[in-house]
């Protein structure tokens, strides 16, 4: 989340009054995250998200995403529902972006993720795919292989300024990623983005998963190694293997992985680690002068995609192979 795109006071003021949610009473920025412009807004009703997306996300996919919050909240899984103003609309134009009001999910984000968190995160990412699978939408991947390079040309010439030799590094990383990236593996609907930002907590109990707008539909073993990325390293960048372990044995618990997923876990980590590195080292040259957002230190990841290389089995990420 972040904000980009400032709100005249009385066009809030009229989108509001347009939803049957009382009086609007404050709206705030949220400054964490990257990709839409984010308002908390507490209104006579309650409390609401208003996100306003911005120019990296497409319109053709808002209905991708809304559809699939409205199904999976259907099929029990605790996540922001899109509000219907009196018209029936779910999707609006607000300060001259496609906006829309959303529920808001009481809870907080744990900072420092511990091995029970993790374990609660991956029997609710297997929930997750294993409620999607009836999901009758599709959005493909802009950001999964073939995305990469792309990207990558986009931001190369920065490349060097984070880190000497960085360029060179990528080249050599994308073309082994394209060379044996993984076919075949089960796929489905993946939320691509379970960041502990976006997964809320109460009394160590998952009460709502958030921002599902980089889901589409990829390898389902992908999104796991998006989050053993995203939980499962410490401040210093060192790899926490109990945290793994405990995130894999929870959605093995509820979705039991494959042999060739198994199997894929160290190449696909390399490749979400690389995927983040590469959005992180875009944004770090490209932000919006006035934007209330932080850029993200794309040395993070290049920490993290180091250590992936390393891996010569998934078992060194603490679950055996059955």
């Amino acid at each position: 989340m972040a904000v980009y795109t400032e709100i005249p006071d009385e066009e809030l003021e009229a989108f509001i009054a347009s939803y049957d949610v009382g009086e609007l009473l404050s709206c705030k920025g949220i400054a964490e995250g990257v990709e839409n412009s984010n308002f908390l807004i507490h209104t006579g009703k309650g409390a609401y998200i208003l996100t306003l997306y911005e120019k990296r996300v497409d319109p053709a996919d808002l209905p991708f995403f809304i559809g699939l919050m409205q199904h999976l909240s259907e099929q029990g899984v605790n996540c922001p529902l899109p509000v219907t103003d009196r018209e029936g609309r779910t999707l609006r134009e607000l300060a001259g972006r496609p906006a829309a009001l959303i529920t808001f999910l009481e809870g907080i984000w744990i900072r420092r993720p511990d091995p029970g968190h993790c374990a609660e995160m991956g029997r609710a990412m297997a929930r997750m795919h294993l409620a999607a699978e009836n999901f009758g939408q599709r959005r493909d991947n802009a950001l999964s292989v073939t995305g990469w390079r792309p990207l990558f040309e986009s931001a190369r010439a920065g490349a060097d300024t984070v880190s000497a030799g960085l360029g060179a590094e990528i080249d050599k990383e994308l073309a082994a990623l394209e060379a044996r990236w993984p076919q075949g593996l089960p796929q489905g609907v993946i939320h691509a983005d379970l960041f502990p930002d976006n997964v809320f907590f109460l009394h160590d109990k998952i009460s709502g998963i958030i921002d599902f707008y980089f889901a589409c539909n990829d390898l389902l073993a992908y999104d796991i190694a998006i989050c053993l990325n995203a939980w499962c390293f410490e401040i210093d960048i060192s790899f926490n293997i109990t945290k793994a372990r405990a995130m894999l044995r929870g959605y093995n618990s509820v979705r039991p992985l494959e042999p060739g997923e198994f199997d894929a876990l160290p190449l696909l980590a390399r490749g979400a680690a690389l995927r983040f590195l590469l959005t992180r080292l875009y944004d770090w040259h490209n932000t919006a002068d006035g934007a209330l957002v932080r850029p993200k230190d794309p040395g993070e990841y290049l920490k993290r995609l180091r250590f992936h290389r390393s891996v010569k089995s998934a078992t060194e990420y603490g679950l055996d192979r059955h």
